[in-house]
């Protein structure tokens, strides 16, 4: 595991959460090339990932079984402050988006349905920022 504030070496790590296994390997195959995939089905799951390595950004749908995705990115701005957060969900208002954004310190908020290409796209501007 890298030391805090040390530069992560090689490609970027990426978590991506989401109880939808089609969309998870989709996200999978467009990442690829760009960044180490791992996914995790629930946010219980996503822990266990957690506490085995570091991520540079956690892409979370809202909707989730047992923890909703928004309370588990705000758990994790609170555990891991540098790790990017982007949240992915099908509610389209515009203030619930504003509100998830600023409340869970977001990179983005995605809105469904979406194309794994927007996820990676996300994640890259998300990364670079």
């Amino acid at each position: 595991m890298a030391e805090k504030g040390s530069k992560p070496q090689g490609p970027p790590v990426v978590l991506v959460v989401d109880d939808e296994p089609l969309l998870l390997e989709a996200i999978g195959r467009e990442l690829k090339d760009i960044c180490e995939v791992h996914t995790a089905a629930s946010a219980a799951e996503a822990d266990l990932r957690i506490a085995e390595r570091r991520f540079d950004a956690i892409v979370c749908d809202h909707m989730l079984p047992g923890e909703q995705g928004l309370d588990f990115l705000i758990r994790m701005m609170d555990k891991i402050p540098s790790t990017k957060r982007i949240l992915m969900t099908g509610y389209t208002n515009a203030e619930f988006i504003s509100r998830c954004t600023t409340i869970a310190g977001l990179s983005k908020c995605l809105v469904k349905p979406l194309r794994a290409s927007d996820v990676a796209g996300a994640i890259k501007s998300s990364l670079a920022s």
